[in-house]
């Protein structure tokens, strides 16, 4: 069975950076906290404080539907910030806040410890104006694509168990957000599934087929401009034609998918896992997050232009 990718009506205005976002602070130091109350607003989001993250899952669990991003310190009493975090991602209606750490310890084992619980950015102290304004940026944008992927999750309802193989042909950034909340209700933990999945689509189409280096994506991210680039590009003569496709199959041991762009490739190896190195930049971490959080496999091949992504019925499969 082969489709087009169906289309539905996002307001895609909620993608403008420069629109308040609501942010939790966890912070147990008064000053820090006042210092970073101050950056917030001027930033002109607003805020929301703890002061430990036993207070912080207490907020999130009372206000999940209007918390954007946390802004998590890592000492802290009661309960410390990488325990809170784990918490969060443990919880199905928390784990897809993106989490800042905004720490003083800056060691590699520290930094890995803080990505492998599931901050998605680290921020050192004192914490640089513009750094944040650009972590901010990515964060706001990951808070609300994974808000535009939970609302279209919950236009589709079918009997997506009876599928057996479908094959899918999308070009732009809104057939691949609505297809990843489409193919996510063939899984079996479509929550679990739904950002990571959306990650891959997203990269076939602005790695893969538009061929966007890392670093200009960096300038346009910091800039508010992303995706209106990729629109841009997507309409020129030279991208206007490319397509990637995406085949969902179910198996007895489980549910996979078959994602693959008409690019030249890239280096997949350096993304699979989250490079410290990497920690404060404002993306990059895509690959990383599908591969271990949301499926229990992910391969690409040689090229870096197919990726296979698998989910068990039964637990974790080792290839």
């Amino acid at each position: 069975m082969a489709r087009e990718a169906l289309e539905y009506n996002v307001d895609y205005r909620l993608l403008d950076n420069s629109a308040p976002i609501n942010i939790l602070a966890v912070e147990d130091d008064n000053v820090s906290m006042q210092f970073l109350e101050s950056q917030i607003a001027a930033l002109g989001h607003n805020i929301v404080k703890a002061f430990d993250g036993e207070s912080a899952l207490r907020i999130l669990s009372e206000q999940k539907d209007s918390i954007d991003v946390v802004l998590m310190d890592r000492e802290m009493p009661v309960m410390d910030g990488l325990t809170a975090v784990m918490r969060i991602k443990e919880n199905r209606d928390l784990r897809n806040i993106p989490v800042v750490m905004v720490t003083s310890a800056d060691s590699k084992g520290e930094l890995t410890e803080g990505l492998d619980a599931g901050v998605f950015y680290y921020l050192t102290k004192p914490v640089d104006d513009n750094i944040l304004r650009s972590v901010l940026a990515a964060a706001i944008r990951e808070a609300q694509q994974n808000r535009t992927l939970s609302e279209e999750l919950s236009k589709h309802k079918a009997s997506f168990d009876l599928i057996d193989t479908c094959k899918f042909k999308f070009r732009t950034l809104a057939e691949a957000e609505s297809l990843a909340a489409f193919i996510a209700n063939c899984f079996p933990d479509t929550e679990r599934v739904l950002s990571g999945l959306g990650e891959l689509l997203i990269n076939a189409i602005e790695h893969g087929n538009l061929g966007l280096g890392y670093e200009r994506k960096t300038a346009l991210i910091d800039n508010g401009t992303w995706r209106a680039e990729i629109e841009r590009m997507l309409e020129s003569d030279k991208y206007a034609n490319r397509y990637a496709t995406a085949t969902v199959a179910h198996k007895d041991d489980g549910v996979y998918v078959i994602i693959e762009d008409q690019g030249e490739g890239f280096q997949w190896q350096r993304y699979m896992t989250i490079d410290p190195a990497r920690a404060g930049d404002n993306h990059g971490r895509g690959i990383a997050q599908a591969n271990t959080m949301s499926f229990d496999k992910l391969k690409y091949n040689e090229k870096g232009n197919q990726a296979v992504a698998y989910m068990s019925r039964k637990g974790r499969l080792e290839w």
